[in-house]
């Protein structure tokens, strides 16, 4: 009969505090774009300049994207319970994938209202679009810096990244149209340059909408080859195969593995195996692996699933 022997190894597996620099990042953040939505929205009512009250709009989701986001990183600090063992700490990849998908209903509502305008162009005081729009780049911009100034591989603080640098893009956008306008008369260019800038803003949030659906549903994490990861554990001495192999993500920055590693000759020892948890986490990036060890040879273990995702050694 087999024997089963585990190893479980994490850095840390308490709930991870919420760094000051991005708590800072955030509060910062949302305090200056929910400052210029209130003026770009204001100005774009009184010239009756579409353009700005879309992009205040478009700017309004995004201050509320941030807001989830910090939301979810305070969220996903909180500590373990009876009822939530591994912490809050999935609330990271769920904001990330309610920002995507603020951003595709952003790209939506810009390019419905560009649509609107090359059909029917509405005159605007270019000038004062440039002055606006302008600030709204310093805004974005200074915003999304101090994200990644902060720095983190977290796809919660990428995904507010994203927004702000694709803010201070449509801001850009609507300072070129704004000059061409003036320079032109050529009402179209508006409406022209906003579809341009919902193209590339799709680009970037397509990416983020596909990796934080794939860890919500508990897929590898980008970056990992399950394949590679599996071969390795199978090349250890005295592994004569991988059962119920399992990696997944934690949060947005932390991934944790599951495995069974059959071993006829017997358990190696603690150590031997504390090595191999130390070599997943620098090798691959996993940082909370747990390892059972069966005893025995492939024919007599029986896992009791009819695939149980075996790899021979």
């Amino acid at each position: 009969m087999a024997g089963h022997h585990h190893l479980n190894h994490s850095h840390d597996h308490h709930a991870h505090a919420l760094p000051a620099r991005f708590g800072r990042a955030f509060a910062i953040g949302i305090g200056l774009n929910l400052a210029y939505v209130a003026a770009e929205a204001f100005a774009g009512w009184r010239i009756g300049s579409m353009a700005l009250l879309a992009d205040a709009g478009h700017n309004l989701s995004d201050v509320a994207g941030l807001v989830i986001a910090w939301a979810a990183l305070h969220l996903a600090g909180r500590a373990a319970s009876a009822r939530f063992t591994y912490g809050w700490r999935r609330s990271g990849i769920l904001a990330a994938l309610a920002n995507a998908v603020l951003l595709l209903f952003a790209c939506g509502a810009i390019a419905v209202e560009a649509v609107h305008r090359l059909m029917v162009p509405a005159p605007v005081p270019g000038g004062v679009v440039m002055i606006v729009a302008g600030v709204g780049i310093i805004v974005n911009a200074a915003t999304a810096w101090l994200f990644a100034r902060a720095g983190s591989n977290d796809v919660n603080i990428r995904g507010a990244w994203l927004h702000m640098a694709a803010d201070a893009a449509v801001s850009a956008a609507v300072v070129v149209s704004g000059f061409l306008i003036v320079r032109t008369g050529a009402q179209w260019l508006d409406p022209l340059a906003s579809l341009l800038v919902v193209a590339v803003i799709l680009r970037g949030t397509w990416g983020l909408l596909t990796e934080s659906l794939a860890m919500a549903m508990d897929g590898v994490p980008r970056g990992i080859d399950a394949g590679a990861v599996a071969g390795f554990l199978g090349a250890q001495t005295g592994v004569a195969a991988v059962h119920d192999l399992h990696i997944w993500a934690m949060g947005s920055s932390e991934t944790a593995l599951t495995a069974h590693l059959v071993m006829p000759a017997g358990h190696p020892g603690d150590a031997a195996l504390a090595g191999l948890v130390h070599d997943l986490e620098h090798r691959f990036g996993i940082d909370h692996a747990t390892l059972q060890v069966d005893i025995g040879d492939c024919a007599q273990i029986d896992c009791g699933k009819v695939d149980c995702g075996a790899v021979a050694a």
